[in-house]
This record gives structure tokens, sequence and C-alpha cells, in this order.
């Protein structure tokens, strides 16, 4: 079968969930529908509302169809989600990973869950670890669990819906889940001392194509029942497919969205520090990439939420002025886990420019603290929407010192599924260099945020 050209990915973030087209000839995006990806509070725990995407992922595939065609469909999610299935239901629903529920067994877990040095995974709040969350359910829930029959990762739950085939998949086995063993490429300890290897299916390349559309979804959505649909990656991992052929290694990508996510292809694990959110990822080729993170896009909308493009004198006000921003707002994630977030001055006061400009300044000065963890490339380049904030770029050039540029391509997790299937991996827009922030006086404003903020790692 010829690779597909138009390919429909579907792409669930932690905040939005979409159906991208794309053409792979190209590398544009062809077309799009987007929705909020909202939690369900009902229940016995917060929990992915499944049927709402479900109903969205179907009417956009169909409406894409529709108008542009379809000839295939990749798929790309956020990581620590996994389904529990009982054949051909859930067992229990898909645990939000924010909700606190895990923390409750978190000494027993703790005693329970492999070393750092195996899993390169460090012990995360809440459900961010998914061998906690399946550790608090199969101790909560006893019987539920005891009725799972498999346990899929995110993106191979929806290829399952999909297809009704099964697999696992390393990109999404290997993101902070405790679960994988990087250098062994094979299941974590964890996963043989609780039983649970006999749950998972087997592990097939990202790539795979799982099957083909279910008969009955082909005539709801109009795509031909040969449709292909692959096996699934990791979000963060999608986003490094258009990068690994063009560029010298080491480089970093910084993928922005909910997180922050700096992953330094071609790096060195040494430097990772399991006490301040880094850790590493595992690539679609199954190799360890050195990653650093923070909520980045959650600590832009707790800050600031509406972007006003900051002036000269707004920059010049915040940098005379000492007017910072000190982490974290998203407790317990990124470099500085013990942090509680707090300005230096009341915000209140500020313009919409000036808080602008303090919180782009705060974002890439995390993001540098990032980079101290999982290693600095010989460039950066940033993707998602950070990417279209010139002033952070030009704030991270200037304290890195390496070239970063904005990827071209604002779809660069979805770009990166839709290669799965064998498109050429190039960018789909050269990206953009960004000059390094030349303000007097942000060395030293640099500094001073770092000596405050050495308390909160």
């Amino acid at each position: 079968m010829p690779n597909p050209r138009l390919v429909a990915v579907i792409d669930i973030g932690k905040t939005n969930a979409k159906v991208v087209l794309i053409d792979t000839a190209t590398a544009q995006q062809v077309g799009m529908r987007s929705t909020p990806n909202s939690v369900v509070q009902e229940g016995p725990y917060p929990h992915a509302d499944l049927d709402r995407l479900w109903a969205f992922l179907l009417q956009s595939l169909a409406e894409l169809h529709a108008a542009h065609g379809c000839e295939g469909i990749a798929i790309t999610t956020h990581g620590a989600t996994a389904a529990l299935l009982a054949g051909n239901d859930l067992a229990l629903p898909v645990l939000d990973y924010e909700y606190a529920g895990p923390q409750e067994l978190a000494d027993e877990y703790g005693a329970m869950r492999p070393a750092f040095g195996e899993t390169l995974s460090p012990r995360l709040p809440h459900g961010l670890n998914l061998g906690a969350q399946l550790f608090w359910q199969s101790r909560r829930f006893p019987e539920q669990f005891a009725r799972v029959t498999h346990i899929l990762a995110y993106p191979q739950y929806w290829a399952w819906r999909l297809t009704g085939a099964l697999a696992s998949e390393v990109t999404s086995l290997g993101c902070h889940t405790d679960l994988w063993a990087p250098a062994r490429g094979e299941f974590s300890s964890l996963v043989k001392t609780q039983g649970w290897q006999r749950l998972f299916a087997p592990v097939l390349p990202a790539s795979c194509v799982l099957g083909t559309l279910q008969s009955a979804l082909s005539a709801q959505t109009g795509l031909p029942a040969d449709t292909p649909v692959i096996s699934g990656i990791h979000d963060s991992n999608a986003s490094l497919l258009p990068h690994l052929d063009a560029h010298e290694a080491p480089f970093t990508i910084l993928s922005t969205g909910t997180w922050t996510v700096a992953m330094t292809v071609g790096g060195n694990t040494a430097g990772l520090d399991e006490q301040r959110d880094s850790l590493a990822n595992v690539d679609a080729f199954g190799r360890a990439v050195p990653t650093a993170r923070f909520m980045g896009g959650r600590e832009f909308d707790t800050l600031l939420g509406q972007w006003t493009e900051p002036s000269a004198a707004d920059l010049a006000a915040v940098i005379t002025g000492d007017i910072q921003a000190l982490p974290s707002f998203a407790a317990g994630v990124g470099p500085f886990p013990a942090g509680k977030g707090r300005w230096t001055v009341d915000p209140a006061g500020l313009t919409g420019g000036q808080r602008s400009a303090a919180t782009a300044l705060y974002l890439a000065l995390v993001t540098q603290a990032c980079l101290e963890l999982c290693g600095l490339g010989r460039e950066i380049i940033i993707e998602g929407p950070f990417a279209r904030n010139a002033l952070f770029g030009a704030a991270l050039a200037r304290l890195t010192g390496v070239p970063v540029s904005a990827s071209g391509d604002s779809t660069g997790t979805s770009l990166g599924a839709s290669m799965l299937f064998g498109g050429a991996r190039t960018a789909a827009q050269p990206s953009l260099p960004l000059p390094p922030l030349g303000l007097p006086g942000f060395d030293a404003y640099a500094a001073a945020w770092r000596e405050r903020a050495a308390g909160a790692c």
C-alpha cells in the first residue's frame, strides 16, 4: 500500500483536542477542528470525557474527509494516561492525571517503585507517574481492577477504538511512567513484580499500521473501510520527528503547550535530577532522550491569560523596576518543585504590556533552568505556541548563548505524527532565527532572578 498523502492526525493534548489534516507531500496543514479537552468530575474520580471526545473525533473525521479527503489516520496524545479494558468495555474510567487521589498511597507506592537509575523516571505528584495511577487503582478498586484484560496507553486506546487491534508502544510507556527501563528496552521491575506484564499488548513501533477503520466507523464517517490507522505516539516525541534528520546532534527541541518540554537529542542523561522533574523520554526508535519540563502553558495562563505585545518602554520598566515572577505557579512540577509562585511587585499595578513582558522573561528563565538539567544542544528550536512569542525566544537566546529559532510550523506535534506513515522528515517551513535580547540590564535582572529562585529547587 502506498503511503497516504492526506493524513488525519488525532492530536489530544491536556487542554485541547484536535483533528488536523496534513498533506504529507507538502507538510502543510489542510484543515483542522478543535475542542476543549474537558474533565468529568462525577464518578469514582475525575476522568477523561471519552464519550464527548469520541463524538468530536468522528464528526471531525467525517467533515475533513468530506471537504478534502482522508487516506490515513495517525494518533498522538499527552502522556500519563491509560485505559483499563475489561474485554470491549472500560473496567474503570480513564483517570485524570492531575487528580490527587494516587497521593493517598504515596508512601506505599514509593517503597515499590523502581530506582531512578532503572527507569530514568522521577517521582512526580498526583497521577503523573502512570505506575502510581495503576497502583492506586488496583488497591482502591480491586474488584474492577481484577476484571482488567488489557492496559492501553492513551494513543493506543484510540487506535483500538478505530481498528479493534491492540498494541503497546515505547514513547508512551517511556514518558515518566515508572513502567519502562530505557537502557534494557523492556518493562521495568515494577510491571513484573505487580503482575501487570500480561495485561500489556505486544510492544509495536509507533509507525506500525495496526489495522484499518472498522466497518461501522467507515459507514458513520464516510472514510473508506481500508483507511489505515497508525499505532500512535506520545505528543512530545511526535514533535521530535520532523527534526531528527535535520539538525546536527546534540540539538534541543522545545515543545510548548500545556507543558513546556525541553528534549536534547543526542544529549547525555547524566545531568538529570529526579527531584527537579527531569527524566529521559524514549523516542520513536527506543532511544533515551534527556528531557526536562514545566507547565509553561498552564503558568502562562495563570500569570497572564491574555497577551499584550509589550513596548520597548514596557520592557525597560520591567528590567529597571525589578519586576519579576518567581517559580512556581504549578505546584510540585518543573525545575523548581518546592517553590510557591509569587511576584516581586503587586501585579495588579502593572500594565498589560508590563505583565506580558515579565511573564515572557519568567518563562525563558525557567526554560533555561530546564536546559541546565537535560543539557543544552548546539541550537534550540521552539515548537508550538511559544514559537510565536518573539520576546521569549530572544530572552532564551541571550540566556543560553546558542542559536534559537522558532519553527515555521504551528502544528509540529501533528506534523510529526503524520510522518509515522513515512513522510520525509523535513520541517514544513524553515525555522525563523531569533536574535538574542540586547536590552541593557537584562543580565543583572536574570542573575537576580536565579538567586531568588534558588530556594525553590
